[in-house]
């Protein structure tokens, strides 16, 4: 193999070692896992636009075709669907909210952004929540 023309010639390196960190001893910095999300929830709000059209054409359609869509909104598989496009809507807000921040040039420090982006995670989950606890409250006729 080395004597074919295309061949990088010896390596450098000692013999057995990876090329790169494993997947099972490299962590994830906070802050790359929340850019992440950002782009998977950006996503994740794309597609839920369309289950929303759908919601909206289906009210626009009559009630036999709504009442088939609330039920499949009511069963649930519906409902994990609904909390994770409210979820995703939370965390992009909230993310975007950092983000206005870095460009006005605040938040770059190291334990800033560690920080910032763990709060990030923790309010995305609970304004979900609440939403979510006060939807199912009005949809059971609880009030808020």
């Amino acid at each position: 193999m080395a004597d074919s023309p295309n061949s990088p010639g010896p390596s450098a390196r000692p013999l057995g070692r990876p090329l790169s960190p494993h997947l099972q001893i490299y962590r994830w910095p906070i802050t790359m896992a929340a850019s992440i999300t950002h782009r998977a929830t950006g996503m994740a709000l794309a597609a839920g636009t369309l289950f929303l059209a759908r919601w909206l054409i289906a009210a626009a359609t009559g009630p036999e075709s709504y009442a088939v869509f609330m039920a499949v909104a009511a069963h649930p598989v519906g409902q994990i669907v609904l909390f994770g496009f409210l979820w995703s809507l939370c965390f992009h807000l909230l993310n975007g909210i950092r983000h206005l921040f870095w460009d006005m040039g605040y938040g770059f420090n190291v334990p800033t952004a560690k920080l910032t982006a763990a709060l990030v995670y923790a309010g995305s989950l609970v304004l979900a929540a609440g939403a979510f606890a006060v939807g199912v409250m009005v949809r059971g006729g609880l009030g808020v």
